[in-house]
């Protein structure tokens, strides 16, 4: 097709023998389940019947369907941009190969003429602006005005509109996108697989004087954002703070300068998502699935997303966090590090129907499995057979028994049927290991 381009001996022996072949059992399970569709090509792959909410009615073949002359393979970010465009609706596959990067100038080459960080600094600080009145009025000539035209600049620069029947998938290994926000709003039919996602990073945040008690810093951008948009697939992906984890980050005002939002947002009556086999690392909010308690008159009877086979490792918090969806998390492995900032993986939100099942948590010493849930509102969830460090574990018994004052309910009131295989979750942390993130479909 033409495309375009844009022990003792014995005893020993036998054990290893048991070993080696557990490990070949488990490897052809991960090879079985991450297989999809009826092509070898994976751009042409198309989600299998039944695997997760994306599978509802028409399920979801992205671009599968695509005619020669709407094959591209780019290897710049205006290039990915262009054959995004290219063609309207009709079925595409767009090839990435290499890593692409629209932030490859640098800061530098976003910011507004007379933008001035120090002055920016020196003009709301709390000694000199106080805490009790925001940034909005501020005039175009001010900091905050030249912030904001500099932060206009990138924004334009990083999103990218992706439209319906459309696959985007990593050529080999090594494809990945830096920096870059891929918005699929108010479509369908969208495939997103194999590539290394660096999140984006904020060049200009804002300071906001009246967010707490002491202000904070507000920033913009998620890597993926699924927006009033059905049958979305997203699929061994690597989502990722990269090369500027939290930790890297300066401190001003006495709070630290977020550069980074969400990994994964799905909201505004988004529906009909599947997320799997996909490394989510090193991130701090990183699944929002609704985003506003007020949302209900958009949101009632969609949010449906399953999430299986995932990997969430180093993750803070919001993994994810749910408002009205009825979601279906089961088979994936959350692995806190030692040492790193943890808060809850599972968040409980506004009207949310979570049905979490199966999966696998590795806690460090020191961590409760009584903080794998935390509640934001009064919403009934479901949580069984999940396993903690190989041990089966009431998640919702322990929450309630060690955090009395936010006490959850069980039973999220629905049994999700769109499963393609489950597997047992103390084989989960191998499975997920040898088939989650890109560079790893089969």
């Amino acid at each position: 097709m033409r495309t375009r381009t844009w022990h003792g001996p014995a005893t020993r022996t036998t054990a290893l023998a048991g070993c080696t072949a557990l490990v070949l059992a488990v490897t052809a399970t991960a090879a079985s389940a991450t297989g999809h569709g009826h092509s070898r090509d994976h751009a042409r792959q198309t989600l299998a019947a039944g695997d997760g909410w994306a599978a509802e009615g028409t399920g979801t073949t992205g671009g599968a369907a695509a005619s020669a002359e709407h094959v591209y393979t780019v290897t710049t970010w205006d290039g990915f941009k262009a054959a995004l465009a290219d063609g309207g609706d009709a079925p595409k596959i767009v090839k990435v190969k290499g890593v692409i990067d629209p932030v490859a100038e640098g800061c530098a080459s976003f910011e507004a003429e007379g933008y001035d960080f120090d002055a920016y600094l020196e003009k709301y600080s709390p000694e000199n602006w106080g805490l009790d009145e925001d940034l909005s009025g501020e005039p175009a000539d001010s900091p905050e005005g030249l912030r904001a035209a500099s932060a206009a600049a990138q924004d334009k620069a990083i999103k990218v509109n992706i439209p319906a029947n459309t696959t985007i998938v990593g050529v080999g290994r090594d494809a990945g996108i830096r920096g870059g926000s891929l918005q699929i709003r108010g479509v369908d039919n969208v495939i997103v697989r194999n590539l290394t996602i660096e999140a984006p990073l904020d060049c200009f945040p804002q300071w906001d004087p009246t967010d707490g008690d002491n202000g904070a810093w507000n920033s913009e951008y998620d890597a993926v954002v699924v927006y009033g948009s059905t049958h979305v697939w997203i699929d061994h992906n690597t989502l990722t703070d990269g090369r500027y984890p939290d930790s890297t980050l300066p401190t001003y005002f006495g709070q630290t300068y977020q550069q980074h939002d969400g990994l994964l947002d799905v909201v505004r009556g988004a529906n009909y998502v599947t997320a799997s086999w996909n490394s989510f690392e090193n991130h701090d909010k990183t699944i929002l699935i609704g985003n506003s308690d007020s949302a209900g008159a958009t949101d009632t009877g969609k949010l449906k997303v399953t999430l299986h086979h995932n990997r969430f490792k180093g993750i803070v918090e919001r993994a994810p966090r749910v408002r009205f969806g009825q979601v279906d998390a089961y088979n994936n492995h959350f692995v806190v590090t030692k040492d790193q900032k943890y808060g809850y993986s599972f968040g409980v939100g506004a009207s949310s129907q979570l049905y979490a099942e199966k999966n696998a948590f590795s806690l460090p010493s020191g961590i409760s499995a009584a903080k794998t849930l935390k509640k934001w509102s009064e919403a009934p969830l479901t949580a069984k057979n999940n396993y903690v460090n190989g041990k089966r574990t009431d998640l919702i018994a322990v929450h309630n028994a060690e955090i009395p004052g936010e006490t959850l309910q069980s039973d999220a009131g629905w049994t999700p049927t769109l499963r393609k295989r489950v597997d047992s979750p103390l084989a989960v942390p191998l499975i997920v290991a040898l088939g989650a993130g890109a560079g790893k479909v089969r």
